[in-house]
């Protein structure tokens, strides 16, 4: 018994690595190069131009953002709307906020306005917790999170040296 499941764990993990991706073909063929240029040219998402320490930063914004999400669902599910409000705001739209979309998409054209549209989704979860929305709340939640992955969908990070950052960023210039 012990050989037939060991022969049927490899068929399957055989099978495994030969499978096409879900809904993408054949599985991509890795290029030469190294590991982390052949996963860049088989993701065709936009690039956003960022020097290291930027980067740094919107990742560590990207998991806050997450924190919030989890902490407006949880204040929700407790009808907590103050919390959900409090929690809303730390990704809701400010001027500071816009600033940081404007300097972080200065070298990709189009990441910033889609951004901002991003913020200014949940703004929409903020002023349904102070109705005391349920309905709402989870409507908006549901638009900014359709948002979040929009832009996940659609852009990556491309961490490059200060001449490139400071070539790129001027080219496309600062969104207004």
């Amino acid at each position: 018994m012990r050989n037939g499941l060991l022969i049927g764990v490899a068929t399957m993990v055989m099978a495994c690595q030969q499978a096409p991706l879900p809904g993408k073909g054949k599985a991509p063929k890795v290029a030469a190069g190294s590991a982390t240029e052949s996963l860049d040219r088989m993701d065709g998402r936009k690039p956003v131009p960022l020097l290291p320490m930027m980067a740094h930063h919107q990742k560590e914004n990207m998991r806050d953002h997450l924190v919030a999400v989890q902490e407006i669902v949880q204040a929700l599910a407790r009808e907590d709307y103050a919390g959900v409000e409090k929690s809303a705001a730390r990704i809701g739209y400010s001027d500071h906020m816009g600033m940081m979309c404007d300097h972080m998409g200065a070298a990709a054209p189009g990441f910033t306005d889609q951004a901002i549209a991003f913020h200014k989704t949940a703004d929409g979860v903020g002023e349904a917790a102070r109705k005391k929305d349920r309905g709402g709340v989870l409507t908006s939640l549901g638009q900014t999170l359709t948002s979040c992955t929009a832009c996940h969908a659609a852009w990556k990070q491309q961490v490059v040296d200060e001449a490139t950052y400071q070539r790129l960023s001027a080219t496309h210039g600062a969104h207004k």
